[in-house]
């Protein structure tokens, strides 16, 4: 019997001004049943904005014969690339300010086109924008000033083959506009995969991984792309180079470290040599509440450092487990998942679980294993990890209880995680329709700061809110990874803004959290790398000399100062 051929997956638009696919955005009803949630929001709805509204002028620059068929003036490419993906972008779209728009869109196919563009820009005051796949929410992206003739947005996406696959050491050369989906189907043929699935997973690109030092979803082991990475090509307008393909080495510094981080400042990363894994064949999960947040938090830190290395150990407060539809009761609830290629993982599970329920925790699912040919076939499995290759993105509802999400099909507390996890970038472009101010921001501690920082976050940050609106804020907070020696805690801010003024109340805030996480030693980002908008909480925590050593760095390796302008150096 012949197979029957697979149907092909249908093609989905982007949205151009919010996150992800239009298709999967609110509509208004639906706006307005969040903006409900959230007092002294809009009565109604912002209208999606329109391309033919933005200001978007003719070309400043035209570029040659021989480079022409690679670059766009296209008003919609245009539009498209302009901003990322963070709350300020998506409400500066709303409101008609998209600030500079690009005014050539280029996707080269290889690297000579990458090397002809830089030159050309180099020669005509041309600034180049390395674009990844657009889901900077950190203004990493953008052009802001007015000191280059022309803006170039460089998208890397028509470079998006896995070009060899070594079995043996279990690795791979792949070119660096891959999203995180086309990646992934390539290697899935041989059952390996890179297991880097950051929330941006569909709508991201491997460059832009490397590029931003990138976050996965697992919560402890490998968890920044850093870990993966085992040789980098990256052409610069001074030249190209590719480092050696070594497991380690202690040959002075790492010239892949050089650029791991830049942000595509020093040069645009076109290939990288990443390690791989067999792909999970048995995962488990479960869920435990804490009616002590801070019970809960030295639990989460036994378990970091415990040699139980679980794949997910996510620890949300009570307002995050709310807003999830994870818990109701005012909880605060950790996720546990295990994954493994080899064996079984519900032993260690069970072990982590009696590890919480020694600090008070109260096990809410009985522990649940993962079908073992699910797992291998790629879909998102009970271990609650997410985005996985193949898994689909879950619709969430808005109910009574002021929660999002679904339940998922067996109801369990991680699924309706999992679920409110996808669907929460499209909820906060909901409620930015409804002019509120919603975002997040992201750090990391050692664990003798962790508390007192995240009480100070909610404190001063929430009052700062009230202060600026006028209105009570929600500041809601969640571990994403955990380290032996501290954690990455992850703040949600959710306040009615100001009408027409909602990116200035958004930075005033933005403002407060920086000068707390500063005042805490922690760090400005964890994953979201520094872009624009994390640039004065970047400055202070560098070393001068480093700052030094980074300028000559630019000053070598883009001397006409094309690249990326304003992003780690002004």
């Amino acid at each position: 019997m012949s197979a029957i051929p697979s149907e092909p997956r249908p093609v989905r638009t982007r949205s151009w001004w919010g996150w992800g696919h239009a298709d999967a955005h609110l509509d208004d009803a639906e706006c307005t049943a969040m903006g409900a949630l959230l007092p002294g929001t809009l009565a109604r709805p912002l209208p999606v904005p329109r391309v033919a509204d933005l200001p978007i002028a003719r070309p400043a620059v035209t570029p040659p014969p021989s480079l022409a068929h690679l670059v766009t003036e296209d008003p919609r490419a245009r539009a498209a690339h302009a901003m990322g993906k963070a709350y300020r972008d998506v409400i500066r779209a709303l409101r008609a300010r998209p600030g500079r728009i690009p005014d050539l869109v280029a996707h080269p196919t290889g690297d000579r086109d990458v090397a002809d563009l830089l030159d050309w820009a180099g020669e005509h005051d041309v600034a180049v924008i390395p674009f990844g796949g657009g889901s900077s929410v950190v203004g990493g992206v953008e052009y802001r000033g007015d000191s280059h003739r022309a803006v170039l947005s460089l998208d890397l996406t028509s470079m998006d083959r896995v070009l060899e696959i070594d079995t043996t050491g279990r690795a791979a050369r792949i070119q660096a506009g891959a999203l995180g989906p086309v990646l992934e189907e390539q290697l899935r043929p041989h059952d390996l995969t890179l297991r880097h699935f950051p929330q941006s997973f569909e709508f991201s690109t491997l460059g832009g991984w490397l590029a931003t030092r990138a976050g996965g979803h697992y919560a402890t082991g490998r968890t920044h792309i850093d870990d993966f990475v085992q040789s980098l090509r990256v052409i610069t307008p001074a030249g190209a180079g590719t480092s050696w393909r070594l497991p380690a080495s202690g040959a002075g510094p790492s010239p892949d470290r050089l650029f791991l981080g830049s942000e595509g400042a020093l040069g645009v990363i076109t290939e990288a040599w990443m390690r791989l894994q067999e792909r999970p064949r048995h995962k488990a999960s479960a869920s435990v509440a804490f009616t002590d947040f801070h019970q809960a938090l030295d639990a989460v830190r036994a378990l970091a450092q415990s040699d139980l290395a679980p794949a997910n150990c996510r620890l949300l407060d009570a307002g995050e487990a709310l807003l999830s539809g994870a818990s109701h009761d005012g909880s605060s609830l950790l996720v546990l998942g295990f994954e493994s290629a080899t064996g079984p993982v519900g032993d260690r599970l069970a072990s982590a679980v009696e590890l919480a329920r020694a600090y008070g925790g109260r096990p809410e699912t009985p522990p649940a294993a993962g079908d073992a040919s699910a797992a291998a076939s790629g879909s998102a499995a009970a271990s609650g990890s997410v985005g996985s290759p193949g898994s689909a993105t879950s619709s969430g509802s808005v109910g009574s209880s002021g929660s999002v999400g679904s339940s998922g099909s067996d109801g369990s507390a991680v699924n309706a995680w999992r679920s409110a996890f996808l669907r929460m970038p499209y909820l906060r472009d909901g409620l930015a329709r409804m002019g509120a101010v919603v975002e997040t921001f992201e750090t990391a501690a050692t664990w003798d700061r962790i508390p007192a920082l995240i009480d100070a976050v909610r404190t001063e940050v929430g009052a700062a809110a009230l202060k600026i609106t006028g209105h009570p804020a929600t500041v809601n907070c969640r571990l994403t990874h955990v380290y032996p020696d501290g954690a990455a805690p992850y703040f949600t801010v959710a306040v009615a803004g100001r009408p027409g003024d909602e990116v200035q109340v958004w930075d005033d805030i933005k403002a407060v959290a920086g000068e707390v996480l500063h005042r805490h030693r922690a760090t400005i980002t964890h994953h979201h790398a520094v872009g624009r908008d994390h640039r004065a909480g970047y400055d202070l925590q560098r070393p001068e000399p480093f700052a030094l050593a980074l300028r000559a760095a630019k000053d070598a390796l883009d001397p006409h100062r094309i690249l990326n302008p304003g992003v780690l150096l002004d």
